[in-house]
């Protein structure tokens, strides 16, 4: 039929002047009509005609359609009143999928969900050539269907960027994902030009860097987060635990590198030395028959002698010498004072000597016990 016996966009057959049979016609185009408006399509690519079709239905034949629809491939099959009326779909032709509930397109050359390949959707606002999907409102729901949700964010490479970024008043604030490389990192900015680095997560071995965390042992500056961690297995030797509070004490350039508190004991007495530098020396010492009865004025004298302390001392802040309790009751009761006598040199090991000091002499007997508690407190550097 030529074109101008029908309608330029639909095709509808026109009854033309003196026609006969005008019905013919007539109907063609009602029939036509009752296939398209308000389309409904029993299937999308089909191949087969069906064996029993009903009055009324429309397939969207595929490319290569059998039997009686071979000549056809593409093209809408109406059945209607024992036979099949074909018809070419034009671009933006839109048809509801009764198999699916969804709407479908023409474009292209093929039916398109409507809903997928969009250039843009704006709820509440309107999207761009950047901000394909643009959401305006107080909030944007994503929930489960039944089980777990993921949020998926996909970069083409590594030097790109996949992230969430905050903004204030449209100005970036705050920025967390893959931003330029594949280490997890969380960054922010006072003025959304300038952003800093405040924790960045290595994707190899899973450790921590940026401003929020120290980068050194001795890193001491102020709000950072102590790492546990210099590898696996391993803890950081400047973070203080239970397992490295008690130990040997050691220093560098009067920093502590060892643990905090350290006590030993050996065959001169027991001593505690701490991470600040204080160290205390304790030794008990025993006496055998001591006599006080050197005269030294009014008062009387016995030299015990000299003893080492356990631990050597850089200096010295005070000696102590007590008298815990003795076999001699002249000694006992007479409350005698002790002194010490100490060496030249605050950062000996020893003392010179201790003395027994009483008003009266005092004569010692063979096998009487005499105890001593030596202390003294300095610094060991």
């Amino acid at each position: 039929m030529p074109d101008f016996e029908r309608s330029g966009r639909l095709k509808l057959p026109y009854i033309m002047p003196a026609q006969a049979q005008k019905h013919i016609t007539h109907n063609e185009a009602v029939q036509m009509l009752d296939a398209i408006v308000q389309l409904a399509v029993q299937s999308f690519d089909s191949q087969s005609p069906p064996s029993a079709p009903e009055n009324g239905h429309v397939y969207a034949l595929g490319a290569a359609p059998t039997g009686v629809w071979a000549q056809a491939p593409g093209h809408l099959a109406y059945w209607n009143a024992g036979g099949w009326l074909y018809l070419l779909p034009q671009e933006g032709w839109l048809a509801h999928d009764l198999a699916t509930g969804q709407l479908r397109q023409y474009r292209g050359g093929s039916w398109q969900l409507l809903l997928q390949n969009l250039q843009g959707l704006g709820v509440g606002t309107t999207s761009d050539a950047v901000n394909r999907l643009a959401v305006a409102s107080a909030a944007t729901l994503f929930s489960h269907a039944g089980a777990g949700h993921q949020m998926k964010v996909n970069k083409a490479t590594a030097s790109d960027t996949a992230s969430l970024l905050f903004q204030s008043g449209w100005s970036g604030r705050a920025e967390m994902g893959l931003a330029g490389n594949d280490s997890f990192s969380i960054k922010v900015s006072a003025d959304g030009n300038t952003f800093t680095t405040a924790l960045s997560v290595n994707p190899a071995n899973g450790l921590l860097a940026g401003a929020a965390v120290t980068d050194t042992a001795s890193d001491l500056t102020p709000g950072r987060l102590l790492k546990v961690g210099a590898g696996a297995g391993q803890l950081d030797p400047s973070l203080y635990r239970r397992g490295t509070v008690l130990g040997p004490v050691s220093q560098s350039g009067g920093q502590p590198t060892g643990a905090l508190i350290e006590r030993g004991s050996n065959a001169n007495g027991n001593y505690m030395r701490f991470a600040d530098g204080t160290q205390i020396c304790t030794r008990r010492v025993q006496l055998t028959g001591i006599s006080i009865n050197v005269a030294m004025g009014s008062l009387f004298r016995a030299t015990v002698g000299s003893f080492d302390f356990p631990a050597t001392f850089a200096t010295v802040e005070s000696v102590g010498v007590t008298m815990m309790a003795s076999q001699n009751a002249s000694i006992r009761n007479n409350a005698s004072v002790l002194k010490t006598r100490q060496g030249s040199t605050l950062g000996e090991a020893d003392w010179v000597g201790i003395a027994l000091w009483a008003p009266s002499s005092i004569t010692g007997t063979a096998g009487e016990l005499t105890h001593l508690s030596l202390n003294a407190i300095g610094t060991w550097f």
